[in-house]
Parts: C-alpha cells; structure tokens; sequence
C-alpha cells in the first residue's frame, strides 16, 4: 500500500497532535504564508498547506530534505516509471546479490541481512539509473527509506538494535505517494533554523526543536547514510559515522539559541510546541529549555496564549512520562500580555 507522509516511525511525531494543532493555528492566527522550522516528519506543513498560499518547509537532515521533496515539491516526473522500477525491486532475489555496503555493515544487526541485501542493491540502483529526473529519484529515495523503516529491528530510532532475537525477512519495497497543489508557493530548505529565521519574513511560523539532548542526526543516522551514500568508515556498535551536524538545541546553551531565534523572526504569529519532560528521570529525556524560559521569551514578542492536551509522548525507548500533557504557545507579535 502507498506511503503517505505520516506513515513512518519518529521519535517526537506531532502525527496524533497534527488536527488539534492545525485546528490551534487556524482559530488564533491570520496569515496566508506558514513556515515549519523543524519540521520533521513534516506532519503539521502537511496539515497547514490547504490554508495557505506559501509555505516553508525546513529541516536540518538530509533525509528529511529528499523527503519532503518527494511529496510536496510541484515537478513533473513519470509514475509509470517508478512503477516499474517498484516491480523490478520486488522481484530481487537475497541469493543472487553480492555483499553491499548495507549487508556488510547492517546486515543481521538493524535489518536481516537478505533484507540488508536488498536495501543495498536498491540504493545502488538508483544512484545509477540516469534515466531518473531529480524528482523520480527523490520519490524512489522516500519510498526507500519508508520501506526499510517498515523493517528495521528497531524500537523507532537507529541509536540501537533490538539485540537478542530472530530477525526475520520483512522489506517489502512500496511508493510514497506524491501530494499534488495548485497555486501553492513551496520552498523545501536544509537550513540551521536560527539561519533561516533571518532570510524569511512569514505570517505564521511553527518552532517544535528537539529539546532535549538526543541528536536527531544520531537517532537517525542510517537514514542519513543511505540517503546521502557516501559510504563513510562506521564505528561501533550501532555503526554510527563520525558525529556531524548536530543541533545547538540539544546542548546546554539551547535556551539562549532558543531567544535567539525567537528574536529574529519576522513574522506576525510564532507558534510553539513544548512537551512537558523537562523533569523525566532519563538524562537525555529531560528539556534543555524550561516552560518558563519558553513562555518569558515569547512574552518579550507579544501577548502569548497557552493551550494543553494530555498525549502519550513517542520517544521509541522505556523513558516513562507519566502525567505527559502537550503544550502549545501561541504568541501574537506586538500584542500586549494581560
């Protein structure tokens, strides 16, 4: 079955928040232009895109960027095509591929290793099929990547592998399913968001960071990898490549990063979510910004209006976080507090 945009395993996914925040900005906001800053799975641009003329969709991964260019950038590409590159790769037998840089490095460890196998064969495939316009490969790229989520011996996030069990063939490879807009302005960005913020003037802007000190681009790594293959050297356990591309707001110096941020837009609504694990007994669950800094930074732009919602936060390990509600700030800028 096709892949919407959703379909995927993401640690802090606003999937099941995504109506009630979009429901959120549409009563408290005004505005025909939206910009996600750290969009991730790109739910709430998926959610807004109707109820605006432009919109900008921003990420630091590389992966999230070839994503979200497969489904929301407006280009021509031939599905027939992909079609049959789909019946191809279903076709693949495990017996009849040499060892892979993904079998080899994966293999048995985050996916069986036929499945790894396949993976790799795949990917292969498709950085040397010159018959593809940049918009096909990014689809085959986005189906590849949902794909072997579906299969990875994971609990949502490549930190580790579940060690200790059979793993059992599971990839089936499946398109994602392109979105169609007309008369939609869509800049798709793999921008340091505090950098973007100073490029764009937006009516409406939506900010979810990473609050606590888990590096997306570590959690998610093999994505990363098979995304950009290059095929580094890989370390450890988890056979992580040498760190890069890590996120200020995951380190102690977040809440100023945060400020930052919120002082350089241009906009007329800032709209943040915050979730409440600043006290979570994990180290690395607990926020780098507290809901007091969030709220007296956001009160230094406008009046700010604060909505909760209990919700059973998705962070893929055995961190519990009981009483875990979901905060939005809505702040209109130039307003006056009460």
């Amino acid at each position: 079955m096709p892949y919407q945009i959703w379909n995927r395993r993401y640690t802090g996914s606003k999937y099941k928040l995504s109506e009630w925040i979009s429901d959120l900005i549409a009563k408290n906001c005004e505005g025909n232009s939206f910009c996600d800053l750290f969009a991730g799975t790109a739910i709430i641009s998926k959610q807004m895109i109707d109820n605006v003329d432009e919109i900008y969709i921003n990420d630091f991964l590389y992966s999230n960027e070839v994503i979200y260019k497969a489904f929301f950038e407006q280009s021509d590409f031939d599905y027939k095509k992909l079609n049959d590159l789909k019946k191809e790769f279903s076709k693949i037998q495990p017996t009849e591929i040499p060892e892979n840089y993904v079998s080899i490095n994966f293999g048995n460890k985050f996916f069986s290793y036929n499945d790894a196998l396949c993976i790799g064969f795949i990917r292969e495939q498709i950085e040397n099929n010159n018959d593809l316009n940049k918009k096909e490969k990014n689809i085959l790229l986005a189906s590849l990547l949902y794909s072997l989520d579906r299969a990875a011996n994971t609990v949502g996030h490549y930190d580790a592998y579940i060690k200790g069990k059979m793993i059992s063939d599971a990839f089936v490879f499946d398109l994602i399913t392109p979105y169609n807009f007309e008369n939609k302005k869509v800049h798709i960005s793999r921008l340091d968001a505090n950098e973007l913020a100073k490029k764009i003037s937006c009516d409406i802007v939506y900010i979810d960071p990473p609050y606590n000190s888990r590096q997306y681009s570590r959690f998610y790594h093999i994505l990363e990898n098979i995304t950009k293959w290059k095929k580094p050297e890989l370390f450890g356990t988890a056979r992580k490549p040498k760190a890069e591309n890590m996120s200020e707001y995951c380190r102690n110096s977040a809440t100023k990063t945060f400020e930052e941020l919120i002082n350089s837009l241009n906009c007329k609504y800032i709209v943040v979510s915050y979730n409440n694990t600043y006290n979570s007994k994990s180290s690395s669950s607990k926020n780098k910004i507290t809901l007091d800094d969030i709220r007296s930074i956001l009160e230094s732009r406008g009046s700010v209006s604060i909505f909760e919602k209990d919700h059973q936060y998705f962070n893929a390990g055995k961190t519990e976080l009981p009483n875990h509600k979901e905060l939005v700030f809505i702040t209109k800028v130039g307003g006056q507090n009460d």
